[in-house]
């Protein structure tokens, strides 16, 4: 019985989801700085859970789809290692879809009793993730079609700091869309690298950049493409609202960027992969910090 618990959980790859529980709560907190409105805890709260289980639900929907594929590329995985069955994962995935869909629904309506009553935009967020979530894996599956299909999970990440500031009723803030920026190339450099990671045993299964243009040019375009996530980090402290002196705080996400072309010449690319998930959680904590000084 503990195993199966476990192997659920994996199933929604806690790792990945502890960028999307910081960043609903940094959205909001952004959006509101300046403002005279009070931090509305419950919502973000609900909000941030309703943002954990759709992740969850679409990395759930991601494993069950690629269990074929994922026998040779990630056997350890809760699928294809057999710790838990396909109708397991398949009641699994639609219990945190409810839970997504209730704490939306709840996140909205207590919005109500902090005087803030504009919900469009985070319900369209929302809506527009779950069209993007899948259409991923179920038809017309962009996931099979390289690019496309790692700008669609890269927008899907990025969008979460966005849905954030939404559930706020604030998208007015041009450090939002720094972050979105920053997020959305690291994330996008990331699934490159992933591609190159699962190259063989994504043979005639997908078409991915890899397969087009060889592993070694998509590493050099991911490296190009996270110099520019750099840029989008730098404007912040460039333009504001942060002093260009915090920009210190930002040293270890910055470091672990620039020091993957290394890993990158030499093909590690589960290393790659993982540096670069990390190196997002630092940047993330290198906004905070200036924010709450």
């Amino acid at each position: 019985m503990a195993g199966t618990v476990g192997a659920t959980v994996e199933l929604m790859r806690p790792k990945n989801l502890i960028l999307a529980g910081l960043t609903v709560p940094l959205g909001a907190a952004i959006a509101l700085k300046g403002t005279n409105v009070s931090f509305p805890l419950l919502p973000v709260m609900l909000h941030t859970f309703a943002v954990v289980f759709f992740t969850g639900a679409g990395n759930a929907m991601n494993d069950i789809k690629d269990r074929e594929i994922d026998k040779e590329a990630h056997p350890h995985r809760p699928l294809p290692s057999g710790r838990i069955n396909i109708e397991q994962a398949q009641t699994f995935t639609r219990l945190l879809w409810f839970a997504s869909v209730a704490c939306l629904i709840g996140g909205l309506f207590t919005l109500e009793g902090y005087g803030m009553s504009n919900i469009v935009p985070s319900v369209l967020i929302y809506v527009l993730a779950v069209i993007l979530m899948v259409t991923y894996d179920h038809g017309p599956t962009t996931k099979n079609a390289g690019l496309l299909g790692n700008l669609v999970i890269s927008l899907l990440v990025g969008a979460v700091i966005l849905y954030g500031a939404a559930g706020v009723g604030y998208l007015n803030q041009p450090l939002l869309w720094w972050i979105f920026g920053v997020v959305f190339l690291t994330n996008t450099a990331r699934e490159m690298v992933k591609d190159c990671m699962d190259m063989e045993a994504d043979e005639g299964i997908r078409t991915t950049l890899p397969m087009k243009y060889g592993k070694e040019k998509v590493r050099m375009a991911a490296y190009v493409i996270l110099m520019f996530s750099l840029v989008c980090l730098y404007m912040p402290f460039w333009l504001g609202p942060f002093a260009f002196g915090q920009l210190v705080f930002q040293t270890p996400a910055i470091l672990a960027l620039i020091t993957l072309n290394g890993p990158l010449y030499l093909g590690n690319d589960e290393l790659v992969a993982g540096r670069i998930r990390a190196a997002m959680l630092l940047g993330l904590i290198g906004f905070v910090v200036p924010m709450m000084l």
